[in-house]
C-alpha cells in the first residue's frame, strides 16, 4: 500500500551538504516569522504566518549531509475546524546522491488527504519546497544572494 503522506522531491547540482546546510537555514526560504534555534540536534522553533498558521518545531534527527526530521510539538491552523492537524507529524528532509547530483525528498508524515488542510497545505508546501528551497540552494551553490 502506498503512503497517503505528502512527498515532494527535486534534484540539485549542490552537493548534499549544501542542501543540507541550505534547508537548516529555515528563515531563507520559508517565508514567515521563524523565532529559535533551526540548524542542531534537539533545536526547537516556531513558525507564524500571521492569522493563519503556528507551529512549534522539534529538531529530532539530524545526520550533515543525510537527513533533518522536525516533529511537530504544538500547531494553531486557524483556517480549518482542527486547529492542531499537524500537532504530533513529522516533517522529513532525505538527501541523497542520484545520477550525479542531490536529490531532496520532502515528506510530510501525517499530512494525509483525510486532513481538511491536506490541499492548501500541500499546495503551501509545493511552492516552498519546489521554488523557494530550490532556488536558495542554486543560488548558494554558485555564492549569489537568494
Amino acid at each position: 500500500m502506498q503512503s497517503q503522506d505528502f512527498t515532494t522531491a527535486f534534484l540539485t547540482g549542490a552537493t548534499p551538504m549544501e542542501a543540507f546546510n541550505a534547508i537548516n537555514n529555515v528563515r531563507a526560504w520559508w517565508h514567515g516569522d521563524i523565532e529559535g534555534n533551526t540548524e542542531k540536534l534537539n533545536d526547537e522553533f516556531t513558525y507564524t504566518h500571521k492569522p493563519h498558521h503556528y507551529s512549534k518545531h522539534k529538531l529530532t534527527e539530524v545526520i550533515p549531509g543525510k537527513k533533518v526530521v522536525w516533529l511537530i510539538t504544538e500547531s494553531q491552523l486557524n483556517f480549518v475546524k482542527d486547529k492542531t492537524e499537524w500537532t504530533g507529524t513529522k516533517i522529513v528532509f532525505d538527501i541523497t546522491e542520484k545520477d550525479g547530483q542531490t536529490e531532496v525528498r520532502f515528506t510530510h508524515y501525517g499530512l494525509s488527504p483525510a486532513l481538511e488542510c491536506f490541499g492548501g497545505c500541500s499546495n503551501a508546501w509545493s511552492s516552498y519546497i519546489n521554488n523557494s528551497l530550490r532556488k536558495f540552494i542554486a543560488a548558494e551553490k554558485v555564492g549569489t544572494p537568494a
